[in-house]
């Protein structure tokens, strides 16, 4: 953390941004963050890979400083998501975007607001918390991901307040005078298979059958080739798309289990019909989402990126992990692996979402 302050300079901070590898011992993260940012809001949490200057990393820690001068930054912790009253919470929320207001007229006349957003990935919550954030913020956007433990899936950890907290999510209102932009990207169109969902059980986010088959052996004949066994790949490389709001989003899956059934990253019900996603020219499609991000804010000084794990596996098995790290390294791409993106009041997943800063 010594090296990152260093790193960061001596300019004052109004907030920090952290990402580490779930490996990092918490206590002793918290108590290197915490000598280094008093008097600083910081908040984060921990993935499944980082986003570094050198693009794709792993076992590494990523951190955002935000200049005092430029910058207010303002959090506030859901520490029991189990427990997450939407009433109170949007009453919390409206609290914290009239500070964030109010603190932050010192920058100048015209300042945006955007509103990060961490969230446990193993929680099952996003969907219910993203929804009423969202609603209570109003025209202030909302970006953010959920947090990682590599592929363990066994636990994940939000950090705020100087500590590091399990089941929560935090919430944090970044204002600024420059040019900001929240963005959304994809790298599937639906394809010309459908799945009817026939049977789930939703608060577990588990599909039991797909076509009234059982789900894992009839999403592999739908999406798959003779030969092709189900895994992290298969389903990062077919990945399952809802039409929503005039749209096509993945819903992706998390595993197979011994029953038969899949389990998913988001929200599942009986009746949803699914399609099975197909790749598109990423490296292509990703410079015209730069390129558009370029026509918002002009020159970019970083951009903050929630980027699925799933995308990175697929970048790795179809051999363009390293042309990715280059794109992201080369358009200032800093941020983690998530087990899903939050956009407005989405909860989606196997996106590349973030948000564009102006210099």
């Amino acid at each position: 953390m010594a090296d990152v302050a260093r790193q960061l300079g001596d300019a004052p901070l109004a907030g920090m941004l952290l990402f580490c590898s779930h490996r990092f011992d918490r206590d002793a993260l918290a108590r290197a963050v915490n000598r280094h940012s008093e008097h600083v809001v910081a908040i984060g949490c921990t993935s499944s890979g980082e986003l570094t200057e050198a693009g794709y990393d792993e076992d590494s820690l990523s951190v955002i400083g935000f200049p005092a001068d430029a910058f207010h930054l303002t959090s506030h912790i859901f520490d029991d998501i189990d427990a997450f009253d939407p009433v109170a919470a949007r009453e919390a929320i409206r609290s914290l975007a009239a500070i964030a207001d109010r603190d932050s007229r010192r920058l100048g006349e015209a300042v945006n607001h955007v509103a990060l957003f961490l969230v446990d990935g193993l929680s099952h919550r996003e969907e219910l918390l993203t929804m009423t954030i969202q609603d209570a913020l109003g025209d202030i956007p909302l970006i953010g991901g959920s947090s990682g433990d590599g592929l363990a899936f066994r636990e994940t950890a939000i950090f705020e307040g100087g500590r590091f907290h399990k089941r929560a999510a935090v919430i944090a209102i970044l204002s600024t005078p420059r040019p900001i932009h929240v963005f959304k990207a994809q790298h599937y169109r639906p394809g010309a298979a459908k799945m009817v969902v026939t049977g789930a059980i939703p608060q577990d986010r588990i599909v039991t059958e797909i076509n009234a088959e059982p789900a894992a052996q009839e999403y592999l004949r739908l999406a798959g080739h003779a030969g092709e066994a189900l895994g992290l790949a298969f389903y990062a490389a077919h990945p399952p798309m809802v039409r929503a709001g005039g749209d096509y989003h993945v819903r992706s899956i998390q595993s197979a289990n011994p029953d038969g059934s899949l389990t998913f990253y988001c929200a599942i019900d009986e009746g949803i019909v699914l399609t099975v996603g197909e790749p598109i020219d990423r490296i292509a499609g990703m410079e015209t989402m730069f390129a558009d991000i370029g026509a918002h804010v002009g020159q970019v000084d970083r951009i903050i990126a929630f980027d699925c794990v799933l995308n990175r596996i697929d970048a790795e098995q179809r051999q363009i992990g390293r042309a990715v790290s280059e794109l992201y390294g080369r358009h200032r791409v800093i941020g983690f692996n998530t087990y899903g993106e939050q956009y407005h009041a989405l909860h989606v997943n196997q996106t590349f979402s973030g948000l564009a800063i102006g210099r």
